[in-house]
């Protein structure tokens, strides 16, 4: 597997924020952190690419929604934050080393982070950044590879993401106060516990289960599941509305 990241961008106190009041971020801190994230993925047995392109843009390191790669083609997202397109060419460039490429463009809008892949069927959150265009537009390019998509709103935060990933057996880690679990098409939920609303966006690597340090409940609670855990603070890039997937986009060997 072949994991895609980017490093941080010295603009990241500009970021996009949609739910949070804006904080100091450490930049130094910020690309130690994403030093470490990238090893940590280097552990659970990816190789990882780190791209220099963005740096301008301050929300770069969020590579996730950019794009969704599937077994058979990546896809380019048309970014409900129109200040984040420009990252759009340089990620889609590296992404033709490895799959054929079609784009969504506006006015439907969709973030890759408000996609969730289960199996084939695809989880679309109907966010702040992610229209019902564009999880039309998505189901147009994906039907035809056999992949279906099921729309969820998503209430209090970001991305359908920030409050609903899947676990290696894949049973879906939800904050149901943040999402309408009713559309999550009758899957095996595990709640996070109440005291860390923002643990349920975990990255499943093989049996291995990668989240923030912060979480210690959450973590407990998938190790007794019988997964290994991997932590990592992730403190700055939380100040961004970042979480451990949008660092990444994973790319399975052909």
């Amino acid at each position: 597997m072949l994991a895609i990241t980017h490093i941080p961008s010295p603009a990241m106190q500009q970021c996009e924020l949609t739910f949070l009041a804006r904080a100091p971020i450490d930049y130094a801190l910020a690309v130690e952190q994403h030093e470490q994230y990238c090893r940590m993925l280097g552990r659970c047995g990816a190789a990882v690419k780190v791209l220099d392109a963005n740096r301008q843009m301050p929300d770069c390191c969020f590579v996730e929604d950019t794009a969704l790669v599937l077994d058979e083609l990546a896809i380019m997202m048309s970014m409900g934050a129109a200040a984040r397109r420009g990252e759009r060419p340089a990620i889609e460039s590296e992404l033709r080393k490895h799959r054929n490429v079609s784009r969504i463009e506006t006015p439907a809008l969709i973030d890759g982070g408000d996609i969730l892949q289960v199996d084939r069927k695809l989880l679309v959150g109907l966010s702040s950044r992610t229209n019902a265009a564009g999880a039309a537009a998505l189901q147009a390019i994906v039907e035809p590879h056999g992949y279906t998509v099921t729309a969820v709103p998503v209430l209090r935060c970001l991305h359908v993401k920030s409050a609903c990933t899947a676990l290696p057996d894949g049973r879906l880690l939800v904050n149901p106060n943040w999402i309408d679990v009713t559309a999550l098409c009758g899957r095996d939920l595990v709640s996070v516990p109440p005291e860390e609303p923002a643990a349920a966006n975990v990255r499943s690597i093989g049996q291995t289960v990668c989240l923030p340090v912060a979480f210690p409940r959450t973590a407990e609670l998938i190790a007794r599941r019988g997964f290994a855990v991997e932590t990592i603070d992730l403190s700055e890039f939380a100040k961004a509305e970042g979480g451990v997937t949008c660092l990444s986009l994973l790319i399975s060997w052909m």
